[in-house]
């Protein structure tokens, strides 16, 4: 893709601008951007050309964006697009424009090439233009390809600039990035064990060449509470898998609580031990 204002810097003058299109080398795809050498775009090429057609400052962003990051699968519609809010380019069709005063350099970065919001910001436009459901459906996306991580993001919006989707991405967050410290997570940990009626463990006892963090030697069971990672890594649940079949196979109970249960969701956590003391 190239735009008429690069060609005229590269020394092309509008007739040979005009030639160019006319033998084929040159087709336009918006008023002013070109696709150079043939006339099929892709779909790279065709978000290019709307940054392109848009000018200065133009930047990819919201569902877009999320295409372009691959949050979100493809998004039907115009390609949309932000601008500094004191530009207002020509209207396109196909393309919507969101003049913007709050996206700052911090927000923006480049992908393939293609000017476009980061996956922060991306997520904070996401979240003013989606169900709590579907945006932590894309939080959760962006988390998976390693964008972002869920605790990262939720720190990030401390600093945020206040604009729309903010708010609503940090409600998103706030239940699933709450942590406590490891040693409170253990004090909440003991007082669900006897609520649930099961007797005092040993903690942070080594069973079987692994330290777990809560060992019933009578009732020949392990439980390990996750720690304050929303999600654990692959090479984390690789290893908490291969210790787990350790255990089982020396013919001990395991079970893994999360950090989210043990400190959101008790009730669920009292609810399952009683089922083993029992």
């Amino acid at each position: 893709m190239v735009s008429r204002a690069q060609l005229r810097e590269l020394g092309f003058g509008r007739h040979a601008i005009a030639h160019r299109v006319e033998r084929g080398r040159l087709h336009p795809v918006w008023p002013g951007v070109f696709a150079v050498g043939r006339r099929e775009v892709a779909r790279e090429g065709r978000w290019m050309a709307a940054v392109l057609s848009c000018g200065e400052g133009a930047v990819l962003s919201h569902g877009s964006a999320a295409e372009l990051w691959r949050i979100l699968r493809e998004q039907p519609g115009p390609v949309t697009l932000s601008v500094p809010a004191v530009r207002c380019p020509k209207r396109r069709d196909g393309i919507k424009v969101h003049r913007r005063a709050g996206l700052g350099e911090g927000d923006v970065t480049t992908r393939h090439g293609i000017p476009v919001t980061t996956p922060t910001a991306t997520l904070i436009d996401l979240a003013a233009m989606m169900t709590p459901k579907r945006l932590e459906a894309a939080v959760n996306e962006a988390d998976k390809l390693d964008l972002v991580d869920p605790e990262t993001l939720r720190a990030s919006l401390d600093d945020a600039v206040r604009r729309p989707g903010t708010a609503a991405l940090r409600r998103s967050l706030d239940r699933a990035t709450y942590s406590v410290t490891d040693s409170e997570l253990e004090r909440r940990f003991l007082r669900l064990l006897r609520e649930a009626g099961l007797p005092e463990p040993e903690t942070q006892q080594e069973v079987n060449g692994f330290r777990v963090d809560f060992h019933w030697p009578d009732l020949g069971l392990v439980v390990e509470t996750d720690g304050l990672r929303y999600h654990r890594t692959p090479a984390q649940q690789a290893a908490d898998r291969r210790r787990d079949q350790v255990h089982i196979a020396a013919g001990l109970r395991v079970l893994r609580f999360t950090h989210d249960q043990v400190a959101h969701d008790g009730g669920w956590v009292v609810r399952t031990l009683r089922a083993l003391a029992g």
